[in-house]
């Protein structure tokens, strides 16, 4: 194990590190960190602990929990074992691909309250639920793919601040300006965002790029879709199946029972599976009303997760529908995000409304409301209350 840690540290660079890391109470005895696959939290763990502990294995231990060499020995095992070599931090990756996680890691932290863990897993890790009660200890962080500021520098080397919604809506000349300033014109690298930038391994070939997100896909209905949601094996071609008619009918004004027939599937199946695919980041659900929602209620729309898996699975992609997807994206990382019916396309916090269109946009539908705006596409300044589009993709 402590070869294996040396390799993957000593191969993974720190020339880029998301803001995220920063963020992150790594101190604390048990800290989780979840997120979809492919998001980047390997990534992010290996960097903390290059950074902090450098290459060499000691105080820090990085462990990948399907390993092989988990066949034949425990986490308990393996943890007292290094516990007694002096170690300091154990850092458990993809551990829902351990059996026992929560158990062993329970036990572990009665066991030695003076070593950290910290541990990495599916969107879908139930912690809550997890076998032993784990939710009074833990520290939970939940990691998305890449903002389109991230994007900017990640691949084009161009490094900007984040801004709250609070105050890109309330001095929206300024954030341009700061914008326009470092990146010239941020349209072009915009429309590549919508593209390609969601997630860190995009290497230049588009084609490669979207087989590897078809890939996670897949991999989340299979695996971990079947692991944590109780999805029958046999049903998961259907769970495909459905990604695929909601990629070509988005923005999907729900008809339960049109897509009930398509799949074959009874409706409560149908919102069960719906449920479950939204808690893997795979689509987006939006109710015109989250306070009410109950555990079996329709959805008053569904959209793909992010603008990439719409790409990447998409025949032909609606531009309306791809900037939507971007805006609920970028927004529900720390907002509550409604779905506006009349009222506008969004609802934010309750307090903010928001139209998104092309630069042409009017204010026609939302001329009386309240603090509304346009998201309109193609513009790089503000005009009064109608603002470039990728403003939101600036909020981490």
């Amino acid at each position: 194990m402590f070869r294996k840690h040396r390799l993957f540290i000593g191969q993974t660079s720190t020339s880029i590190v998301r803001n995220i890391t920063n963020k992150v109470s790594w101190e604390k005895p048990l800290v989780s960190i979840r997120g979809s696959r492919g998001v980047g939290k390997t990534t992010m763990i290996r960097q903390y602990i290059r950074q902090t502990y450098g290459i060499a294995p000691g105080e820090a231990l990085y462990c990948v929990m399907d390993s092989m060499y988990f066949t034949k020995n425990s986490l308990l095992d393996m943890a007292e074992r290094f516990h007694l070599m002096g170690g300091k931090h154990l850092f458990l990756d993809e551990v829902h691909k351990y059996e026992n996680w929560s158990k062993e890691i329970k036990e572990l932290n009665d066991l030695y309250p003076d070593m950290k863990i910290t541990f990495s897993g599916s969107s879908l890790l139930q912690i809550l639920n997890a076998d032993a009660d784990l939710s009074r200890r833990i520290l939970s962080y939940n990691m998305s793919g890449l903002s389109f500021r991230e994007y900017m520098h990640f691949y084009h080397g161009k490094q900007l601040p984040t801004w709250t919604l609070e105050e890109i809506l309330s001095n929206p000349d300024a954030v341009c300006e700061e914008v326009i300033k470092v990146v010239g014109s941020p349209q072009k690298l915009f429309e590549q965002y919508l593209r390609v930038g969601y997630y860190p391994f995009y290497d230049g070939d588009e084609t490669e790029y979207y087989s590897r997100i078809e890939n996670v896909v897949q991999f989340i209905i299979d695996q971990e879709m079947t692991q944590f949601c109780g999805v029958d094996a046999a049903y998961t071609r259907k769970i495909k199946a459905m990604m695929m008619y909601l990629a070509d009918n988005l923005p999907y004004e729900v008809n339960i029972a049109k897509l009930s027939s398509y799949l074959e599937l009874n409706k409560q199946t149908v919102l069960a599976y719906l449920s479950s695919m939204d808690k893997a980041e795979l689509i987006t659900l939006l109710y015109s009303d989250n306070k009410s929602v109950t555990k079996m209620q329709k959805p008053d729309k569904i959209y793909l997760q992010n603008p990439n898996v719409l790409c990447a699975l998409a025949k032909s992609v609606n531009i309306g529908t791809l900037r939507e997807c971007f805006v609920i994206n970028q927004l529900k990382t720390f907002h509550d995000v409604e779905y506006g019916k009349t009222q506008g396309d969004f609802k934010v916090d309750g307090k903010w409304t928001f139209e998104v269109g092309g630069a042409d946009k009017s204010f026609e539908q939302i001329a009386d409301i309240p603090n509304s705006f346009i998201l309109a596409d193609a513009i790089e300044y503000p005009i009064g209350k109608k603002l470039p589009l990728w403003i939101v993709g600036l909020l981490y």
